[in-house]
């Protein structure tokens, strides 16, 4: 099963009288299991296509297919759900509660999805190892460089085991080293976890790793590319 379809979908903002078309009939399949890099100039709709594809907007006009299920006509309660059990998220400012430390921001999908106490330390425990955090779990955002938290967001977004994984510019407010570094750890965790990620994304280090390609130039697919693998 593919983990994203969209269907013809198109999604239009409205700024005081001014419309504004962020998609105009995008089709698109998203293969399992595959690194996906979303890529096009400020204000061509991959910031759109990605909110669609994570359940946090809904189209005007079209079908969003997640996981086989049609998500853009359910209710916003079924719709919250459906995104915590099926989707993790990786931002780019890493949006991590200042106040807990890493073990929290980690455990904390677990404590909403009420996961068992022993269950929620099992699986934090070992993403934080994952990550190459290990030892540094009481420690806060605050107290962590902007790598360590991206691991920290990484391992959240991992937590309560999502087929598909999202990330917004990931790599855009950290050093080029640190970005590289980042990059290698989704791809490993991808590799070891079977999921599929799907990255919005301007660094070209970032777009070299993918092994489907999709550019978007004013609000439409202008290509996707697919790297032959093995």
């Amino acid at each position: 099963m593919q983990p994203v379809s969209l269907r013809n979908v198109s999604k239009v903002y409205h700024l005081d009288a001014v419309e504004v078309a962020a998609l105009n009939e995008v089709s698109l399949d998203i293969e399992a299991g595959r690194f996906t890099v979303i890529s096009g100039p400020s204000g061509s709709g991959k910031t759109t296509l990605l909110n669609l594809i994570g359940c946090i907007d809904r189209p005007d006009r079209g079908e969003v297919i997640i996981a086989g299920q049609a998500v853009q006509d359910m209710k916003d309660d079924a719709l919250s759900d459906f995104r915590a059990r099926h989707i993790g998220f990786v931002f780019q400012n890493f949006n991590l509660l200042p106040v807990l430390s890493a073990y929290e921001n980690i455990e904390y999908p677990l404590l909403l999805g009420k996961v068992a106490p022993a269950e929620r330390r099992r699986r934090v425990r070992e993403l934080i190892d994952a990550v190459g955090l290990t030892g540094r779990g009481d420690s806060r955002p605050g107290q962590l460089s902007g790598g360590q938290r991206q691991r920290v967001a990484i391992a959240r977004a991992l937590v309560h085991s999502p087929a598909l994984v999202l990330a917004d510019e990931p790599t855009a407010n950290l050093d080029r080293q640190t970005g590289a570094a980042i990059i290698a750890l989704m791809r490993q965790l991808q590799h070891e976890r079977g999921v599929s990620v799907v990255v919005s994304s301007h660094d070209p280090q970032v777009q070299a790793e993918a092994d489907t390609s999709i550019h978007i130039r004013d609000g439409q697919i202008v290509d996707s590319e697919a790297e032959v693998t093995a």
